[in-house]
């Protein structure tokens, strides 16, 4: 009988280790309260990283951070482009040094 135990005990720790049920992804828990439903964030954070394309994603998401400043869109680090330039100084762009301006509200 204490054999039979020991066994059955053994059986349940093995049941109970998350990789003993091979492949499949681990099942998340919903927790209901107040009729809220609340999932389990971290399993399923744990489910969606386990993609195998995962590593390679990052790897390009990585590269895609580290463009040298010299091949940067100049918008994106604080330069001034024709575009933004032209749409600040408004139909004066070109003509004038000061920037297209609605009249006062006084001058009617």
């Amino acid at each position: 009988m204490k054999q039979w135990m020991n066994m059955m005990a053994g059986l349940g720790l093995v049941m109970a280790l998350p990789g003993a049920q091979g492949e499949e992804a681990p099942v998340c828990i919903e927790v209901t309260v107040g009729g809220y439903k609340t999932p389990d964030y971290n399993c399923l954070s744990r489910q969606m990283g386990n993609a195998p394309q995962a590593a390679k994603a990052a790897q390009r998401a990585q590269d895609a951070m580290n463009v040298p400043v010299n091949e940067r869109a100049p918008n994106s680090i604080g330069l001034a482009t024709p575009a933004a330039t032209g749409v600040r100084m408004g139909n004066t762009f070109g003509t004038s040094v000061k920037p297209q301006r609605p009249p006062t509200p006084g001058d009617n």
